[in-house]
């Protein structure tokens, strides 16, 4: 059996949630890792794996040319962005600006790396009915968020002609160190509440971070790149969980996965729910952080079902989901137990 020859990879965001795992998996199978962080990161762990440390921020382009330079990567994997911000325009600068700022820089070196780059399902926005997203349907975003990764996935296609790309759209990314699904055990695990915006019952994929990191090591060594004028959805992947719940039902399994019989569901009205998103916009600039409560993502929540199919990337890479979602939350409600977050 041939043996995989190592390579250099260049990491940005490798201090975040997705970042660090992936940097994590590169390591253990022996890649020349680079990380991309800003001088306010926190770096220990990364310093103590034994890859190289560049500070520096995607957004700029020459600080990207110097991490290029450094670290001589074969394979940049972007998953750097902005989640949730105080101000608008932030989504677009760092969502969208960074990804022109690394591609643009890749296609400007003599030897032009593979780029991955880490979207998400917002970018295409919510189901047309009970039928999740393919790659090829017509992006819809109903977001602030969504629409910057929809603009930074325009900004990588720009460059599709000269360079290998290829765009993964993850939906809810959970597990080990991730703090936003932690808001949803919570109550949960305090109270046995769960709460569910809106009356409707809309259906929403999920992945653990394991398996992401799976999908993007597989689009790097095989993935189908973006084109010119290739196809809609060419170069793109859709990744998720064998299961999509409601969220009801995702209530009760995060019960399960915590040791109750089931949660406690609770509806909260679409005119509340949208004035807790304005609370959580005022308190976020109060204290100039935003929050996960806030007008984008609840107006995300009232969207409709947000749904995915990894059809693609099981025929094409030969990918799937190393444990069912239910085994996925148990391993993750046991990680925030022993981390103390719970």
């Amino acid at each position: 059996m041939k043996t995989r020859d190592a390579e250099s990879v260049l990491v940005t965001g490798a201090s975040g949630f997705i970042g660090q795992h992936l940097v994590r998996r590169l390591i253990e199978r022996g890649d020349r890792v680079s990380c991309l962080v800003r001088a306010t990161s926190r770096i220990d762990e990364l310093r103590s794996s034994g890859a190289q440390l560049i500070v520096g921020d995607a957004t700029d382009r020459a600080g990207m040319e110097r991490a290029l330079a450094e670290s001589q990567a074969d394979v940049v994997f972007h998953p750097a962005g902005l989640l949730k911000a105080v101000r608008t325009a932030d989504f677009a600068r760092v969502n969208a600006g960074g990804v022109e700022s690394v591609a643009a820089a890749c296609a400007d070196r003599a030897g032009r790396p593979v780029l991955i780059v880490v979207s998400s399902l917002a970018a295409s926005g919510p189901c047309v009915g009970d039928r999740p997203r393919v790659e090829g349907d017509s992006p819809a975003p109903v977001s602030a968020y969504g629409r910057s990764k929809l603009a930074g996935e325009l900004a990588a296609a720009r460059h599709a002609g000269e360079m290998e790309i290829t765009i993964v759209r993850p939906p809810i990314v959970f597990g080990p160190d991730d703090r936003g699904v932690l808001e949803m055990f919570r109550p949960i695990a305090r109270s046995g509440l769960h709460v569910v915006p809106g009356r409707e019952e809309r259906r929403v994929s999920l992945i653990h971070v394991a398996d992401l990191v799976a999908l993007l090591l597989l689009a790097a060594e095989k993935g189908e790149r973006l084109r010119p004028d290739g196809a809609p959805g060419q170069g793109v992947y859709f990744v998720a969980a064998e299961h999509d719940p409601t969220y009801a039902e995702l209530g009760h399994a995060m019960a399960r996965a915590l040791g109750k019989k089931r949660a406690t569901v609770v509806h909260i009205p679409g005119p509340l729910v949208r004035l807790f998103g304005l609370c959580g916009d005022s308190l976020g600039r109060v204290r100039q952080r935003a929050g996960w409560v806030n007008s984008d993502k609840m107006a995300e929540a009232l969207a409709g079902s947000w749904m995915c199919s990894s059809a693609k990337a099981r025929a094409q890479l030969g990918w799937s989901p190393a444990a069912t979602l239910a085994e996925r939350l148990r391993e993750t409600a046991q990680w925030y137990r022993q981390a103390g977050w719970l």
